[in-house]
């Protein structure tokens, strides 16, 4: 079975439902402060808000301290250059400018509100940024078209007291510019005296220039390309700031072709497929090509390593190695420049934000993020010369750099003078293991595991088998009525070509009769000593719970997913039956886990299990300190009832929680784990130094909660994701010799995608 391409499918129907369903668009407004009563909106508002106005009066800079405008940045376009899609209006920018507004907040926790101007003016577009400046602590410019961008650009940096950058200029100059110099340090190369081509005289193509230059490039070694050849002197239709790059060292009429030839550097930031094999060939040893259109590169990665097997290739494409990325610099360009309210984004700044990705490059990866690319153990080399949007140090890597440098080149108006605690707070505002979901994600599509859907007759799970294709996460099988699930699929517009649905009551072949009668007879095998007769093994095979589980154990599948539309037990009876639990497991349990703001909370046993005595918990435990290792995560865990340490009168679950936490210390006696505790002790590490500083969990939040019963367990995570509104992965099945997970009747298409991930990374790991 293969994944059908992304092409093949109707993004166009994807993408336009994804932006329109629910509340339209990609943003909104929440507010920070408590607005519970009518003195909390007295303070909020009149009369208690003129105490801050008339503090702001007297004193302007106190804005910061008062107000959102110290994270806030305004996203703004014009909308004639969106995409590379060309001039579509104000309008048709919205989408894009929402969805960088997006990017700043999950990388970065910078609000944003996205401003598209209907001006194509620059006299009036400069204006009516410049008077905005009292609400905004800085300015990122987007899809506006050269040379009118750089004019721009400049005129708001002079006039402006806050940071402003556009960032199709400068965000690919920089993480290119941290990518040629990890690129040229491994090939042995000066960037003084490489000779550079440049192909693409645009926005982005002239910033990539200007930073290579500055990094210490030679102009007289630069040759840069637009579409009517060569930037040369002679050439007298040269406009905007391409008269700054001619070279007229060779002939006007030198083709790319001839130029290529002992070149050291290739970069592309122009159209597909404009290169060939042969080209390249000609190029210096170890040539460095920086393939950078999207989504079709200059020359494709497979072309250009097969006619240069000793080539640096990087894309824009995040399928290949070196993905050129702006995710990796704008966020936390505009983090460090907020931090220190720096009055501008200068060249020392986006300098130290390039040498600051070109060093976290070449530190030993964390595991988190070998993990996420499929525990290849990526270190500094030809493929790996910068680092990738999922390393959770990027923040506290890049940030503090760019912060640095504006208090060094004098721009910055309140200087950070403790630095460690900085790097903390930048850890904080994600939480150290946010990325969480994107691991998840990205390590799912590094092997793609044949995950079998039982319950395929929903909308939802036919809406998540789309997005799991398109996304490349995993490759679906479908159980039901063939028929029915068509016809689904036809009213709610999904196609899903290439994707098996399979009615374990109607086999149309002979292949499909064979198949049916092997599970039903392996089926027989494993329960004849138990009661089962050939004709009721028959019978269960019709059942799609039951056929699943085989395909799972007979290898036709790595792994399964049931539950959507039946109840938990008439999925979990036939696995237990068929797939069963691993050797040494006594109970298989479950865990949910919450994507809170401060990472991941694993909570525990929340599915299966009834009743539980001690020795259940702490075997339990066992499992799902496993599983929380298995994202590379050290459980920090708490055995959580309504007793602090013997606080309250004794009852059963106190006791029994108690006696769990003694079981496994002794078990594990290095293990963070203690107990028992109330849920708000276990998070909150002030209130355990206060009180109970013998703790194992002392100065540490707990990140997973072992509850004494499924009651209390089932009613907190559904609290969580109900009232609290968090992102609830689960439940997690944990014990069973294969991957087999259960969803809840009615989940979501966003939690069945994330439980798709966590079932492929299970087989991952099986095998």
């Amino acid at each position: 079975m293969k994944l059908v391409d992304m092409d093949k499918l109707s993004l166009k129907k994807a993408a336009l439902h994804y932006h329109s369903k629910g509340r339209p668009g990609k943003i909104e407004v929440i507010p920070t402060k408590e607005t519970a009563n009518q003195r909390d909106l007295s303070l909020a508002y009149s009369p208690g808000v003129a105490e801050p106005c008339l503090e702001i009066s007297e004193n302007p800079e106190t804005v910061y301290d008062y107000t959102a405008k110290g994270n806030l940045v305004a996203v703004i376009s014009n909308g004639t250059a969106v995409l590379g899609l060309g001039d579509l209006g104000p309008e048709a920018s919205k989408p894009v400018m929402e969805g960088k507004g997006l990017l700043f907040k999950i990388y970065a926790d910078i609000d944003v509100f996205d401003l598209e101007l209907n001006t194509t003016d620059i006299d009036e577009f400069v204006r009516t940024v410049k008077i905005l400046e009292p609400t905004f602590g800085g300015i990122n410019l987007e899809d506006i078209a050269a040379p009118a961008a750089f004019e721009i650009e400049e005129r708001l940096k002079k006039e402006m007291n806050i940071p402003v950058m556009h960032d199709d200029q400068h965000g690919t100059a920089i993480i290119s510019g941290a990518a040629l110099l990890n690129a040229l340090e491994l090939v042995g190369k000066k960037l003084s005296e490489v000779k550079i081509i440049v192909n693409g005289a645009g926005a982005s193509a002239i910033s990539c220039t200007k930073i290579y230059l500055s990094l210490g490039a030679k102009r007289e070694n630069v040759f840069m390309y637009d579409s009517k050849g060569l930037i040369h002197p002679d050439r007298d239709n040269l406009t905007g700031k391409k008269p700054e790059f001619v070279n007229g060292s060779v002939p006007a009429d030198t083709s790319l072709t001839d130029i290529l030839d002992g070149a050291d550097v290739f970069i592309g930031l122009s159209r597909g497929n404009i290169l060939n094999q042969e080209m390249v060939k000609y190029m210096a040893r170890e040539p460095i090509i920086f393939a950078m259109a999207n989504p079709t590169p200059e020359i494709s990665y497979e072309d250009a390593k097969e006619a240069r097997p000793d080539a640096i290739m990087a894309t824009g494409r995040s399928d290949y190695p070196n993905q050129v990325n702006n995710v990796l610099g704008f966020p936390f360009i505009f983090r460090g420049a907020l931090d220190v309210q720096a009055s501008e984004i200068n060249e020392e700044m986006k300098l130290a934000a390039v040498h600051a990705l070109a060093e976290l490059a070449k530190k030993p990866v964390s595991e988190i993020v070998n993990m996420a690319y499929g525990n290849v153990q990526l270190n500094f080399g030809k493929d790996y010369i910068i680092p990738k949007p999922v390393d959770p140090r990027l923040i506290s890597t890049v940030a503090p750099a760019v912060a640095k440098a504006a208090m060094d080149s004098g721009v910055a108006k309140r200087p950070i003078t403790d630095w460690d605690k900085y790097k903390a707070d930048l850890d904080k505002r994600l939480g150290n293991d946010n990325s969480l979901s994107k691991v998840i994600e990205t390590k799912a599509k590094q092997n793609l595991k044949r995950i079998v859907f039982a319950d395929a007759e929903s909308v939802s799970v036919l809406k998540a088998a789309l997005e799991i294709i398109e996304e490349k996460i995993a490759l679906p099988i479908l159980l039901g009525n063939v028929e029915k699930v068509k016809a689904m699929m036809e009213e709610n517009m999904i196609e899903l070509p290439g994707v098996p649905i399979i009615d374990p009551k109607i086999h149309t072949d002979e292949e499909a009769v064979k198949t049916f009668d092997r599970y039903a007879e392996d089926f027989y095998q494993l329960r004849k000593r138990k009661g089962l007769i050939r004709a009721d093994a028959r019978s269960f095979m019709n059942t799609r719970s039951s056929y699943a589980a085989m395909m799972v154990v007979s290898g036709d599948a790595d792994a399964m997913i049931g539950g959507q539309s039946r109840k938990f037990v008439d999925t979990l009876r036939p696995a237990l039956q068929i797939v069963g639990p691993r050797e040494g497991v006594k109970k298989v349990a479950a865990v949910h886990i919450a994507i809170t703001k401060d990472g991941p909370l694993f909570l525990a046993d929340t599915s299966i299990n009834h009743f539980l005595d001690a020795n259940d918990i702490a075997d339990i435990t066992e499992l799902v300190a496993a599983k929380v290792r298995q994202f590379n995560i050290e459980p920090r865990i708490a055995m959580v009832t309504y007793s602090n340490f013997g606080s309250v009168a004794k009852g059963e679950s106190a006791l029994v929680m108690k006696k769990a936490t003694a079981i496994v210390h002794e078990r594990h006696p290095d293990w963070i784990v203690d107990g028992e505790m109330q849920a708000n002790m276990a998070l909150d590490p002030e209130l355990i130094e206060q009180y109970f500083p013998f703790s194992k969990l002392r100065g540490q939040r707990a990140n997973t909660l072992m509850f004494p019963n499924l009651s209390s367990a089932n009613i907190a995570y559904n609290l969580l994701g109900s009232v609290g509104e968090l992102n609830i992965i689960g439940p997690i099945l944990l014990g069973f010799k294969k991957p087999v997970h259960i969803l809840q009747i009615g989940a979501t298409v966003r939690q069945i995608v994330d439980m798709t991930g966590i079932a492929a990374i299970d087989a991952q790991e099986i095998e």
